[in-house]
């Protein structure tokens, strides 16, 4: 496990393709992309209105779905996985393992380096599951995560099963992190009044 930020390069881009909701019945989870040293990287491409709002995104950035060369899993709830088929036979990431078409190894996620400005963290909280991404650009480290489903929280996360392990993932993302994505909002800054 590292929190090392120095070895955390700042040359990657990244973009929101879809800013999640939670508006229940309606829900849609924050879809991202990431490009870095060669990879393209979608984190999360899980339950939206339609998949073209994850596809057309993707092309108005140039990038086809052959493109994508990792997919990464925030956690196994189905609003943040059911569109993976969009990119078949990519590594997906997720917090114990990467998986690629057929092929299944176990690895864990925490400390992992996808490429010089990504960076996998075991964040248990939301989940016993939960890996954050962390992503350094050019003007901030990003937290894609889903210890917060938006910027108000819930202080109270209704599927954690343990409470103080959330609160402490949240305080070591906020100890990373100067720009946070949400699970289901937009992005925010940290400040004093982010629950913990």
């Amino acid at each position: 496990m590292t929190d090392d930020l120095d070895t955390l390069a700042r040359t990657a881009r990244l973009d929101v393709l879809v800013e999640g909701y939670a508006r229940v019945p309606r829900v849609a989870g924050t879809v991202s992309v990431i490009r870095d040293a060669g990879r393209v990287v979608v984190v999360d491409p899980g339950m939206v209105a339609d998949r073209e709002l994850i596809l057309q995104p993707l092309e108005d950035l140039g990038i086809a779905p052959g493109d994508v060369t990792d997919v990464v899993v925030s956690h196994h709830h189905l609003d943040h996985t059911v569109n993976i088929a969009l990119f078949p036979q990519v590594p997906v990431h997720d917090v114990a393992s990467v998986i690629t078409g057929d092929h299944f190894e176990r690895r864990a996620a925490d400390g992992v380096q996808l490429t010089p400005s990504v960076r996998l963290l075991a964040t248990p909280g939301h989940t016993p599951q939960d890996i954050t991404t962390l992503v350094g650009t050019a003007d901030d480290v990003v937290a894609l995560t889903h210890l917060w489903w938006t910027a108000e929280g819930p202080a109270d996360d209704p599927y954690t099963p343990d409470r103080d392990q959330l609160r402490e993932q949240r305080e070591r993302v906020l100890a990373l992190a100067t720009l946070v994505v949400p699970g289901h909002g937009p992005a925010f800054r940290p400040g004093p009044d982010t629950p913990r």
